[in-house]
This record gives structure tokens, sequence and C-alpha cells, in this order.
């Protein structure tokens, strides 16, 4: 099931965050991410895939920039679909917020940058620290 979080679901979506193997959180990362976690949840969306009684994955947009800020599924439920049915829930909260197309960054070399390409997203650059921009519109 698919469905809008609420501020209660937040351990879990933390736990599946903590969980993935790809795209780890440094520890200077963490503050950064708690921080635009709390903005999103007073503003905007955490979509949640739940099975087996548990958020099992999430998507979310960030509408103050139209990124995808995050997109992760638990490793237990990898490869059955979840990410293609979060993701365009997150997308199409950009595109009501007023944005023509979407963002996001990945590391190159990983399951997420051959999902985001098999999936329509097109490579426009490399931030310095080597991560691939992908853009896709909306």
């Amino acid at each position: 099931m698919i469905r809008k979080a609420t501020i209660d679901d937040r351990p879990r979506i933390s736990e599946v965050r903590l969980a993935v193997r790809e795209n780890r959180l440094s520890q200077a990362s963490v503050a950064k991410v708690d921080e635009t976690a709390d903005w999103i949840f007073g503003n905007a969306a955490f979509w949640v895939w739940e099975e087996d009684g548990a958020i099992q994955g999430f998507a979310v947009a960030d509408p103050r920039d139209g990124t995808i800020f995050g997109l992760f599924i638990h490793p237990d439920y990898e490869g059955r679909g979840i990410a293609r049915a979060l993701l365009p829930r997150a997308c199409e909260d950009l595109r009501a917020a007023g944005f023509a197309e979407a963002m996001l960054t990945t590391d190159p070399g990983t399951r997420a940058e051959r999902f985001y390409r098999q999936n329509g997203w097109e490579e426009t650059g490399r931030q310095d620290n080597g991560e691939i921009v992908f853009r896709k519109s909306l």
C-alpha cells in the first residue's frame, strides 16, 4: 500500500534509510538529512510503501528546489517494483509545486544509477564529488 507518511512513521523511515546497502550516510550527513526531513514533514510529503505491517520503502521530493530528496527501499524488499511505484508520487509533488523537471544525484556505478537510467532520467552532468546529476521532465 502506498500512502503519505505521518510523523509517527519517522522512526521506521529512518530505519529503512539506515538499512540501505548503497548511498549510506556519513556522520556528517546525518544532521543535514534530519534537518531536511524536519522541513519536509512540516511542509511536504514522504510517500511510503507499507507491506507486512511496516514501511518498506519511501520516496520524498523537496519542493523548495525541485529535487528528489530520497528514494530508498529496505534491502529485504528490493527488486519488487516498489521504487517504480513510489517515485512518480514524489515527482507529482514537484509538478504540483510548479516545477517542469525534477533533479537528483547519485553515485556512479550503483544500482540507483542503473535504475534512474532505465526509468527515463537523463544524465546532465557531474558534481565536484563525482555524483551524477540526473534530470527528468515532469
